[in-house]
């Protein structure tokens, strides 16, 4: 097991797993786990930690109509999709439609894959037009992203127009592998691009008055943003 989690322990990581998370993991979302193990990207998935909390907010929110900006192979996604009422709807968008095929005959065999409409292409042309019908505007209860990172604020600003007051996005990576906490000097340079773009997402989204906030460090961070404005 390699730990997603910023935890110094990965035997106080793989406790909080085998304790609490993969207990009440639901069938379906371990098989896609297992299934986007041998990944090269596999690093990419959504920790199962942090998915558990998710299930929790969406059913805080009575979430009905989502948007999911980054699938990859779709564990994020089908813990929403389990999680949403059987008319429940998914806007899920991704530019690689190959690794949601790898998690799609698991959705499929649980029986929710009519949730989603999953739509090939970069993320803000899709929020745009959305926005295009003022119906949309106010109508989505949760959001969860988890793509790349320097459109981050230009997601933020398109979905604060979306969801609902009292509605919540969920931002994937905000501590981005713990190198929003070192000097630049000493952070790996695999780290390096993205550590610059998240320290400025997270002082924004500090500052916005829009939303309520809480920086979590579950898996590589989330923050829980709940719009109050």
């Amino acid at each position: 097991m390699t730990s997603k989690g910023l935890l110094q322990s990965e035997e106080l990581y793989k406790y909080i797993l085998e304790s609490s998370v993969y207990p009440r993991e639901p069938e379906p979302l371990k098989e896609l786990r297992v299934a986007t193990a041998n990944h090269p990207r596999k690093f990419m998935a959504t920790a199962p930690d942090a998915g558990q909390i998710i299930t929790m907010l969406l059913q805080l929110v009575n979430a009905k109509k989502t948007i999911e900006i980054g699938v990859f192979t779709g564990y994020s996604l089908l813990l929403t999709a389990l999680s949403i009422p059987e008319d429940g709807k998914i806007t899920a968008i991704d530019m690689d439609r190959d690794a949601y095929e790898i998690g799609l005959p698991i959705i499929k065999k649980a029986g929710v894959e009519h949730k989603i409409n999953f739509v090939e292409s970069a993320a803000l042309p899709v929020l745009d037009q959305l926005l295009t019908d003022h119906e949309n505007e106010g109508s989505f209860e949760y959001a969860f992203v988890d793509a790349d990172k320097v459109n981050y604020w230009n997601y933020h600003e398109r979905l604060m127009k979306l969801l609902k007051v009292g509605g919540i996005v969920v931002y994937d990576n905000t501590l981005w592998g713990g190198s929003v906490g070192m000097n630049q000097d000493e952070t790996p340079e695999f780290f390096r691009p993205g550590r610059h773009l998240t320290i400025e997402f997270n002082k924004r989204i500090a500052a916005d008055s829009r939303v309520q906030i809480s920086l979590a460090p579950f898996g590589d961070g989330i923050t829980i943003c709940k719009r109050i404005i």
